[in-house]
């Protein structure tokens, strides 16, 4: 392979527990890139290239720091697996999988499957490097085991404090460290009573997930309580958002724009259907858009993105959606035709509304589109004096429609 870039996966037992491919592939570089740790696992009689540490931040250096190099019996070390939330990803994005002869070794998360006993395949795993904390959120459901990759030595404790300030804190951890070297260690206690402020920076976390009795229980579907939201009244609410979020049909890396996002729940629940989900909530009130915010680490999303501007000026300049949901706003001169413009073949639009103004809006756009316009009706049994009778909510007029081919 002409020009290819080794990338060769190292462990905590370092240069010992190398098989022979990756210790040639290493003795024959002329340059070693990795981590100041990694690099102090190769014995220096057989790896004579010259060694350089990765700057910070990372990822902008990569095509610099190989271009510096070009020519030159290029090796980059990484811990574990490279392909495994690892270096692997970004040089493939960098210089192309075609330059790339990965050396891998048993990652951090087969090694603790392999100490605990847990099935590799029905085993969950969050990684928080370089990641928010509140990813950690969507994950936790009772009972389910979850393994964490931590990004250093206060990882633990800040996972611990995560857990009992939402309500987890019964749940047990267990932190391995320098899996598969000399100085491996486990730590074992309840995120309640954790008692490690700091632990090794070379870990992995192991949940044993236990929700309090007092804890809003949230399923995986959509449709979560009203009462998980921040909400000043502007929430569409469960039953119509699951019937939203059902027309609406997340797929994996598909990204939406909530518009009108009011609390964020479309856009929340989008992303909580699949890990690789995007959305981006357009809100025109400040106080609402940080209200969205708080809503979205609270329920595991950090990654939404929040527009504080008023559609449609505010969806200039954003990525092509997959889907648009508009939820506020619809009697805004071209909203709904900036939407449908926006949208490629095969994207999803579906509005909600309570008004006659906006509902007419929707015939005529049901008219010249086609889809499905709908009425939802949600009544909920009340108290009566002595008996009981339906209380019917507002009734919401949905349209939902897909861009054909032929109208993109």
């Amino acid at each position: 392979m002409n020009g290819a870039i080794a990338v060769v996966g190292i462990g905590a037992d370092g240069w010992d527990g190398l098989p022979e491919n990756s210790r040639r592939a290493l003795r024959t570089a002329e340059v070693l890139i990795g981590a100041p740790r990694q690099l102090a696992l190769l014995p220096g009689g057989d790896c004579p290239g010259e060694r350089i540490t990765w700057p910070s931040p990372l990822r902008p250096a990569v095509p610099g720091l190989l271009a510096a190099h070009q020519g030159r019996a290029i090796a980059v070390l990484a811990s574990g697996d490279p392909s495994f939330y690892g270096i692997g990803r970004t040089l493939a994005e960098t210089v192309g999988a075609d330059r790339l002869r990965i050396h891998p070794h048993p990652s951090s998360v087969s090694y603790a499957c392999a100490r605990l006993g847990w099935p590799l395949e029905d085993t969950e795993t969050v990684s928080l490097v370089a990641r928010p904390l509140a990813a950690l959120a969507a994950a936790l459901h009772p009972g389910r085991r979850l393994l964490v990759l931590g990004e250093g030595p206060e990882t633990p404790a800040r996972v611990a404090a995560l857990l009992r300030e939402t309500g987890w804190g019964g749940t047990r951890i267990r932190v391995l460290e320098q899996l598969g070297g000399p100085a491996e260690r486990l730590l074992d206690a309840t995120a309640a009573d954790w008692p490690h402020e700091r632990t090794d920076a070379l870990h992995v976390l192991a949940l044993d997930c236990a929700r309090d009795p007092d804890t809003l229980r949230l399923g995986t579907v959509p449709g979560l309580p009203d009462e998980a939201y921040e909400h000043d009244g502007q929430l569409t609410k469960r039953y119509v958002r699951a019937a939203t979020l059902a027309a609406l049909a997340p797929a994996p890396g598909e990204l939406l724009w909530d518009i009108g996002g009011g609390s964020g729940s479309i856009g929340i629940e989008w992303m909580r259907a699949h890990r690789s989900c995007r959305a981006i909530a357009v809100e025109k009130s400040a106080e609402r858009a940080a209200r969205i915010a708080r809503n979205a680490d609270a329920l595991g999303v950090p990654g939404l993105r929040v527009v504080t501007a008023s559609a449609p000026d505010g969806l200039t300049g954003l990525p092509t959606p997959d889907a648009v949901f508009v939820g506020g706003g619809l009697t805004a001169p071209g909203l709904l035709q900036a939407c449908w413009d926006a949208l490629p073949a095969g994207g999803r639009l579906v509005a909600n509304t309570v008004t006659l103004e906006s509902e007419a809006l929707l015939a005529e756009g049901h008219r010249r589109h086609g889809g499905e316009l709908i009425r939802l009706a949600v009544s909920t049994a009340v108290p009566v004096g002595g008996f009981t009778g339906w209380r019917q909510a507002m009734p919401v007029t949905q349209w939902s429609v897909t861009k054909g081919s032929e109208q993109a």
